[in-house]
């Protein structure tokens, strides 16, 4: 596979509860459609972490999941060394939680260290998000798109000055019920919802790709997603008017 672009999935077994494995698969997908050669590597506790990943994926999971990813990945090293060579991290709900500076668990809201990654603080938020959400995203190229998803997070998530929200909420809880989704520092990029989210947003896809490869991938139309997408929105957008 000399040459292939390498999307890591880490820790599925701690980090995989939600189905956000099949962001690591739509990844792939997206490359292969584009002739673009790739290959999925899973890694487990106790596997030497890649150091030459492109993407780095990181999912939902529980508490105990949490202390455990944490002390595993600052144990091994590999995931800090590849983003400081220019890999790009995706961290999704609890995977969001960890890469930040501290997250709370247990009835006591213990604060945890986390990876410090992303100058987020997590704590036990007044009320759990659980539902689907709806995000306005400003794409790189200035344009503006909408990332569908569903949360479910008892969380809530305050961003630091260092790092900037993904998205702003129409529909939904976000961070912290203060109107901002995700957070995004350099090419860490953390976010709230399942779905798996890359599944239903490709744009946002193609955009991970595109950080890590440097380079702008051609458009891969599919007319169904778009009316799939369509279809959601809008059904979102009727539920939230009731």
């Amino acid at each position: 596979m000399s040459g292939a672009v390498e999307i890591v999935l880490v820790y599925q077994s701690l980090l995989g509860i939600y189905g956000d494995r099949g962001n690591a698969m739509v990844l792939r997908q997206r490359l292969l459609q584009r002739g673009i050669d790739a290959v999925l590597t899973e890694v487990e506790p106790g596997d030497p972490v890649p150091a030459g990943g492109a993407v780095y994926l990181l999912g939902g999971g529980e508490d105990a999941a949490q202390i455990s990813a944490v002390k595993y990945i600052r144990e091994d090293g590999n995931l800090f060394r590849a983003i400081d060579a220019g890999a790009v991290l995706f961290a999704v709900c609890a995977g969001y939680q960890i890469a930040g500076k501290t997250f709370t668990v247990g009835e006591r809201d213990e604060v945890i260290e986390g990876l410090g990654l992303l100058d987020v603080t997590t704590r036990r938020g007044t009320e759990r998000a659980v539902g689907e959400i709806l995000t306005r995203w400003t794409r790189p190229d200035g344009s503006e798109s909408l990332i569908t998803g569903f949360e479910n997070h008892g969380g809530f998530t305050s961003l630091g000055p260092h790092a900037r929200p993904l998205a702003f909420v129409e529909v939904g809880v976000g961070n912290a019920n203060d109107g901002t989704e995700g957070a995004v520092q350099n090419r860490v990029i953390g976010t709230y919802p399942h779905g798996p989210i890359l599944a239903r947003n490709p744009a946002l896809a193609d955009h991970l790709l595109e950080l890590a490869l440097g380079r702008s991938l051609d458009p891969l139309p599919n007319a169904e997603l778009d009316a799939l997408r369509r279809e959601r929105v809008a059904a979102v957008r009727r539920q939230a008017r009731r």
